[in-house]
Protein backbone atom coordinates (compact mmCIF):
# COMPACT_ATOMS: atom_id res chain seq x y z
CA UNK A 1 0.00 0.00 0.00
CA UNK A 2 1.56 3.37 -1.03
CA UNK A 3 2.10 5.54 1.36
CA UNK A 4 -0.29 8.87 2.26
CA UNK A 5 1.50 12.20 1.07
CA UNK A 6 1.63 14.56 4.10
CA UNK A 7 1.80 17.49 1.39
CA UNK A 8 3.63 19.77 -1.29
CA UNK A 9 7.46 20.88 -0.01
CA UNK A 10 9.55 22.59 -2.58
CA UNK A 11 13.34 22.55 -2.61
CA UNK A 12 15.62 25.02 -4.97
CA UNK A 13 19.05 23.91 -4.78
CA UNK A 14 19.31 20.21 -4.96
CA UNK A 15 23.21 19.46 -4.42
CA UNK A 16 24.67 17.41 -1.26
CA UNK A 17 22.53 19.06 0.68
CA UNK A 18 19.31 20.22 -0.92
CA UNK A 19 19.43 16.78 -2.16
CA UNK A 20 19.29 14.85 0.97
CA UNK A 21 17.00 17.18 1.95
CA UNK A 22 15.05 16.01 -0.78
CA UNK A 23 15.35 12.45 -0.71
CA UNK A 24 14.66 12.28 3.18
CA UNK A 25 11.67 13.98 2.87
CA UNK A 26 10.28 11.95 0.02
CA UNK A 27 11.04 8.74 2.22
CA UNK A 28 9.28 10.16 4.95
CA UNK A 29 6.16 10.68 2.95
CA UNK A 30 6.02 14.51 1.48
CA UNK A 31 5.71 15.59 -2.20
CA UNK A 32 9.12 17.22 -3.26
CA UNK A 33 8.92 19.74 -6.12
CA UNK A 34 12.54 20.99 -6.79
CA UNK A 35 14.60 22.89 -8.96
CA UNK A 36 18.56 23.05 -9.55
CA UNK A 37 20.29 24.43 -12.45
CA UNK A 38 22.63 21.24 -12.16
CA UNK A 39 21.24 18.27 -14.66
CA UNK A 40 23.26 15.67 -12.72
CA UNK A 41 21.70 17.27 -9.18
CA UNK A 42 18.38 17.31 -10.92
CA UNK A 43 19.12 13.55 -12.17
CA UNK A 44 19.86 12.50 -8.54
CA UNK A 45 16.43 14.04 -7.61
CA UNK A 46 14.19 12.54 -10.10
CA UNK A 47 15.70 8.97 -9.24
CA UNK A 48 14.90 9.65 -4.95
CA UNK A 49 11.03 10.87 -6.04
CA UNK A 50 11.32 14.47 -6.91
CA UNK A 51 9.50 16.12 -9.33
CA UNK A 52 11.58 18.46 -11.15
CA UNK A 53 10.72 21.62 -12.70
CA UNK A 54 12.23 24.14 -15.12
CA UNK A 55 12.83 27.01 -12.38
CA UNK A 56 12.71 28.40 -9.19
CA UNK A 57 8.92 30.04 -9.96
CA UNK A 58 7.43 26.95 -10.98
CA UNK A 59 8.42 25.34 -7.78
CA UNK A 60 6.77 28.66 -5.82
CA UNK A 61 3.62 27.95 -8.12
CA UNK A 62 3.77 24.05 -6.75
CA UNK A 63 4.35 24.31 -3.33
CA UNK A 64 3.67 26.62 -0.51
CA UNK A 65 6.95 25.89 1.80
CA UNK A 66 10.17 26.19 0.03
CA UNK A 67 13.60 25.44 1.26
CA UNK A 68 16.45 26.92 -0.14
CA UNK A 69 19.98 25.31 -0.48
CA UNK A 70 22.17 27.20 -2.53
CA UNK A 71 25.53 27.76 -3.33
CA UNK A 72 26.32 31.25 -3.42
CA UNK A 73 24.24 34.47 -2.50
CA UNK A 74 23.81 35.18 -6.16
CA UNK A 75 22.23 32.16 -6.26
CA UNK A 76 20.03 33.63 -3.10
CA UNK A 77 18.85 36.51 -4.74
CA UNK A 78 18.28 35.11 -8.50
CA UNK A 79 16.15 32.64 -6.47
CA UNK A 80 14.41 35.34 -4.67
CA UNK A 81 13.83 37.41 -8.04
CA UNK A 82 11.80 34.48 -9.43
CA UNK A 83 9.66 33.77 -6.52
CA UNK A 84 8.65 37.25 -6.11
CA UNK A 85 7.99 37.61 -9.72
CA UNK A 86 6.11 34.78 -9.56
CA UNK A 87 2.63 36.07 -8.16
CA UNK A 88 1.82 33.27 -6.34
CA UNK A 89 -0.20 33.33 -3.28
CA UNK A 90 1.97 34.29 0.62
CA UNK A 91 5.01 31.55 0.57
CA UNK A 92 7.54 30.49 3.47
CA UNK A 93 10.67 30.43 2.18
CA UNK A 94 13.48 28.84 4.75
CA UNK A 95 16.59 29.86 3.62
CA UNK A 96 18.94 27.11 4.88
CA UNK A 97 22.66 28.52 3.22
CA UNK A 98 24.99 29.66 5.44
CA UNK A 99 25.45 33.21 4.04
CA UNK A 100 26.39 36.69 5.56
CA UNK A 101 23.08 38.16 7.66
CA UNK A 102 23.15 40.79 5.42
CA UNK A 103 22.59 38.91 2.01
CA UNK A 104 19.65 36.97 3.90
CA UNK A 105 18.70 40.09 5.31
CA UNK A 106 18.42 41.93 1.61
CA UNK A 107 16.44 38.69 0.13
CA UNK A 108 14.07 38.78 3.14
CA UNK A 109 12.85 42.28 2.30
CA UNK A 110 12.41 41.61 -1.22
CA UNK A 111 10.63 38.76 -0.27
CA UNK A 112 8.59 40.22 1.91
CA UNK A 113 7.73 43.40 -0.25
CA UNK A 114 6.18 40.50 -2.80
CA UNK A 115 3.73 39.52 0.37
CA UNK A 116 5.72 36.08 1.39
CA UNK A 117 7.81 35.27 4.66
CA UNK A 118 11.11 34.09 4.90
CA UNK A 119 13.03 32.29 7.57
CA UNK A 120 17.06 32.51 8.06
CA UNK A 121 17.29 28.68 8.86
CA UNK A 122 20.63 27.51 8.70
CA UNK A 123 22.12 23.91 9.14
CA UNK A 124 24.44 22.30 11.15
CA UNK A 125 25.84 19.21 9.52
CA UNK A 126 27.60 17.71 6.92
CA UNK A 127 26.32 15.92 3.88
CA UNK A 128 26.95 12.90 5.36
CA UNK A 129 24.67 13.67 8.62
CA UNK A 130 21.81 15.02 6.20
CA UNK A 131 21.90 11.72 4.47
CA UNK A 132 21.72 9.88 8.06
CA UNK A 133 18.90 12.70 8.87
CA UNK A 134 21.32 13.53 11.83
CA UNK A 135 21.36 17.39 11.28
CA UNK A 136 20.38 20.31 13.52
CA UNK A 137 18.53 23.68 12.31
CA UNK A 138 18.53 27.05 13.93
CA UNK A 139 15.40 28.50 12.74
CA UNK A 140 14.85 32.48 13.16
CA UNK A 141 12.54 35.13 11.59
CA UNK A 142 8.74 34.71 12.29
CA UNK A 143 7.50 32.36 15.40
CA UNK A 144 4.60 31.37 13.52
CA UNK A 145 6.37 30.21 10.31
CA UNK A 146 8.91 28.34 12.31
CA UNK A 147 6.27 26.40 14.26
CA UNK A 148 4.46 25.89 11.03
CA UNK A 149 8.17 24.23 9.13
CA UNK A 150 9.53 22.08 12.47
CA UNK A 151 7.64 18.79 11.65
CA UNK A 152 9.21 19.02 7.89
CA UNK A 153 12.42 19.84 9.16
CA UNK A 154 12.37 16.90 12.15
CA UNK A 155 11.37 14.52 9.05
CA UNK A 156 14.92 15.34 7.73
CA UNK A 157 17.02 16.44 10.86
CA UNK A 158 17.20 15.33 14.34
CA UNK A 159 16.56 18.67 16.02
CA UNK A 160 15.43 22.48 15.32
CA UNK A 161 16.15 25.17 17.79
CA UNK A 162 13.75 28.50 17.64
CA UNK A 163 16.79 31.22 18.22
CA UNK A 164 14.49 34.21 18.15
CA UNK A 165 14.68 37.22 15.37
CA UNK A 166 15.80 37.04 11.95
CA UNK A 167 19.34 36.55 11.44
CA UNK A 168 19.54 34.81 14.92
CA UNK A 169 19.75 31.52 12.64
CA UNK A 170 22.87 32.41 11.01
CA UNK A 171 24.98 34.22 14.31
CA UNK A 172 24.38 30.40 16.10
CA UNK A 173 25.86 28.60 13.09
CA UNK A 174 28.88 31.12 13.27
CA UNK A 175 29.35 30.42 16.62
CA UNK A 176 29.14 26.52 15.92
CA UNK A 177 31.22 26.85 13.14
CA UNK A 178 33.71 28.75 15.47
CA UNK A 179 33.15 25.96 18.15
Amino acid sequence: MAKKKKGTIGIVGMGTMGGAFASNLVAAGWRVVGYDRNKQATAAAKRAGVETVRNAAAVAEAAQIILTSLPRPEALAATVREIAQAQTGHRVVVEMSTFKIADKEKAQKALQKAGHTMLDCPVSGTGAQAKARDLVFYASGDGGAIRRITPILEDFGRHTYNVGAFGNGSRMKYVANLL
